[in-house]
């Protein structure tokens, strides 16, 4: 069913309601395409929450064209064969609703809100960009040029940025999770129409993909319009790339330098994590919110309140399919000198491998990420990714009612433990970050 006229826009933006219920209840099929078809009904608000989730990030990319993943995340906005060049976000905003996209190492996902009378229309969208996105040359160059401004933005102007390519070069040395999300413009600079193209003609594909609708629907009702729009579009016949390649751990820890425009000087840590679904990475995040989940933080008492040494401490989990990275980072408080700090650092982190937590100290920890999830919960938008992420990376759309429980399993022990299997000094990447020296010729 394409509907190039199905233009007929009209709705309202409404806010979301409050997801009161502890289990969430979906339906799920899969079509003979290959595309899996998630359901959630929640008739509490009449919006209605469209995902699609492609299985392809920066870590399937050929090593010598990275940021494929994420131009596409810009591409598949430029229209299709019957939508013209650039009107996605009018069309949705005119209907009242609200769209967006994003890239991971692991996966891209696109997504509309709108008025559930206006369910149709997200289908329509993403079944145009599913079958025949705009991939020609006007877009690829229109896009080449948005992409090298904001790899300026990101990486050169915003301070600090530059740790999202610096650290994972090191940590992630055999890997493709070595390369930036947002890519090399050389990268892009030398890629040519058709290789974007071969790129679309693997990895956009039904078989690739996870479509979730949550919100405001009837389940019967769906299933038709999911079908008529969906059902004709032909599975990929190119096989994806999946790198099977084991995580080499560092022998050694890497410590450089990284002068960059800022005024005061930082340090980043980062540490390897196991595979996104090992156990392990439950403790992991539970250690993330102890060392720092604001003011009463261990990290935060340590380094900001007590000794002063830096005036923002940040640490947190990226769990990522082949194997995530714990982050660390420190600012210095002014005149601190950056090996200070990282020593300082370095005794917090001890403290809790030699120290652990108390029972009390895991409650709470406990406490604040079952609120996290049950808040999440409420947005109709987060429920959808979670049923589509749960099913691409654990196997089973019903992580979202698991996940919780799993967290629950964590004992102050495995914290402890996990502190000091992972936060390992002698196989960690450590940047210093330092201002750009003044040119004394200037």
């Amino acid at each position: 069913m394409r509907k190039s006229a199905f233009l007929s826009l009209f709705g309202v933006f409404f806010v979301f309601s409050v997801f009161g219920q502890n289990k969430i209840e979906y339906k799920e099929f899969t079509l003979d395409n290959g595309l899996h078809v998630i359901l959630h009904q929640d008739n509490t608000t009449p919006i209605v929450a469209t995902s699609v989730l492609y299985h392809v990030g920066s870590k399937n990319e050929n090593p010598e064209r990275t940021g494929f993943a994420h131009f596409f995340e810009h591409l598949m906005f430029e229209g299709s064969e019957n939508i013209p060049r650039g009107k996605f976000f009018e069309i949705v905003e005119s209907a009242g609703g609200t769209l967006n996209a994003g890239t991971s190492q692991d996966y891209t996902i696109y997504y509309e809100i709108l008025p559930s009378n206006q369910l149709e229309l997200s289908l329509y969208l993403e079944s145009e960009r599913m079958l025949q996105a705009k991939v020609d040359q006007v877009g690829v160059d229109t896009q080449r040029e948005v992409i090298k401004q904001e790899m300026k933005e990101v990486m050169e102007e915003r301070p600090y940025g530059s740790f999202q390519k610096e650290i994972p070069v090191r940590l992630y040395p055999n890997h493709p999770y070595k390369s930036p999300i947002i890519g090399s413009a050389e990268h892009l600079e030398a890629s040519k129409l058709e290789e974007f193209m071969e790129f679309y003609a693997t990895y956009y594909k039904p078989n690739n993909a996870t479509l979730s609708i949550a919100g405001d629907i009837d389940y019967a009702e769906t299933e038709r319009l999911v079908r008529a729009y969906f059902e004709e579009i032909p599975k990929g016949t190119i096989e994806p790339y999946r790198p099977n390649i084991e995580i080499q751990k560092l022998s050694n820890e890497i410590e450089d330098v990284v002068y960059d425009n800022i005024q005061l000087p930082a340090i980043f840590q980062g540490y390897l994590m196991p595979k996104k679904d090992h156990p392990d990475t439950y403790a992991l995040d539970l250690l993330s919110t102890y060392l720092l989940s604001g003011k009463s933080s261990l990290m935060y008492k340590e380094l900001v309140d007590k000794s002063q040494k830096a005036i923002q401490a940040v640490a947190f989990p990226n769990d990522l399919e082949d194997g995530g990275m714990f982050l660390v980072l420190a600012i210095a408080n002014m005149g601190v000198d950056v090996d200070d700090l990282n020593v300082a650092i370095d005794e917090v982190l001890d403290q809790v491998k030699t120290n652990g937590i108390d029972k009390n100290d895991l409650q709470k920890l406990i406490n604040i990420k079952e609120n996290q999830i049950i808040n999440g919960f409420g947005s109709v938008a987060n429920i959808s990714q979670s049923l589509a992420q749960g099913h691409v990376f654990y196997g089973n759309a019903d992580y979202v009612n698991t996940q919780l429980d799993l967290f629950r399993k964590v004992t102050a022990e495995d914290v402890k433990r996990v502190a000091q299997k992972y936060l390992d000094k002698d196989s960690r990447v450590v940047l210093k970050y330092l201002p750009k020296p003044t040119d004394a010729t200037e």
